[in-house]
């Protein structure tokens, strides 16, 4: 039978998290450094949503056009630091998880193992399919409907870097990590904190919620809500698919 690690001290694992975090932070500080370094081609790809050639507005041959200016001395500087350390984090994510991973294993009972590693395994590729969807939907049909609603047309939208960036990192960042929404129901479902009749039982609850969040990320026009809401339940449905039909008996229940 497989046993907890109980072996190791409060100390031994005061020391173990001081690693992982110390490891994950130097991880995420190389890549930003990397990104510090190439500022022209790091911000070609931030700024590309704003540019009338992105992807999605030339496939549908939508008109778009975007300014965006500095109205602060050292803003330019510390937009440049943010992003880069946020592009750090997205990069040096599958090594965070993975250290993660190593840090709470020996805690964990073997067939609570099995699940946990499948779930932080497939966390990476949940984050980056948030982050595409975010970059590629949700983020341009945003910057649409913002650059084309006015209250009057003596008002010119004319957009500062700032306001862009804060708009960017929630759109792309944020629903990244709403995207890990699967991988934490396989965690608790392997420990039988939840089972898939309570998340069918909920269905009608979760779908109001995802309305709610798709509303406070995009608080824009109803469209742009409903095109982050259908991923984002679409997420509950796959969770619903990977839970355990039932709480799993504990190791000592099994003896």
């Amino acid at each position: 039978m497989a046993e907890k690690d109980n072996e190791m001290s409060f100390w031994d694992h005061l020391e173990a998290l001081r690693g992982t975090l110390f490891r994950s932070v130097a991880a995420i500080g190389l890549c930003s450094i990397i990104f510090l370094a190439i500022p022209q081609r790091l911000f070609q790809v931030v700024l590309w949503p704003t540019q009338p050639d992105f992807i999605l507005y030339s496939s549908l041959g939508l008109p778009f056009e975007m300014t965006l200016i500095n109205v602060e001395v050292s803003a330019q500087f510390f937009v440049h630091l943010k992003v880069a350390i946020l592009c750090g984090l997205v990069v040096a994510f599958p090594y965070v998880i993975y250290e993660i991973w190593r840090f709470i294993a020996p805690a964990l009972y073997e067939h609570e193992k099995k699940a946990v590693r499948a779930g932080f395994g497939m966390s990476s590729g949940l984050f980056y399919l948030g982050v595409a969807v975010g970059y590629f939907v949700v983020l341009p049909v945003c910057l649409m409907f913002f650059m084309n609603y006015t209250v009057s047309d003596t008002i010119a939208n004319t957009i500062s870097l700032s306001s862009y960036m804060s708009l960017f990192t929630s759109m792309v960042f944020l629903i990244g990590l709403l995207f890990e929404f699967p991988t934490v129901i396989l965690v608790l479902s392997s420990m039988g904190v939840v089972h898939r009749a309570q998340l069918r039982n909920y269905r009608k609850y979760a779908f109001v919620v995802v309305l709610l969040l798709s509303a406070f990320i995009t608080p824009s026009d109803p469209f742009s809500m409903f095109v982050l809401a259908i991923p984002l339940y679409g997420l509950y449905e796959f969770s619903i698919f990977i839970c355990k039909k039932e709480a799993p008996a504990t190791e000592e229940e099994g003896v």
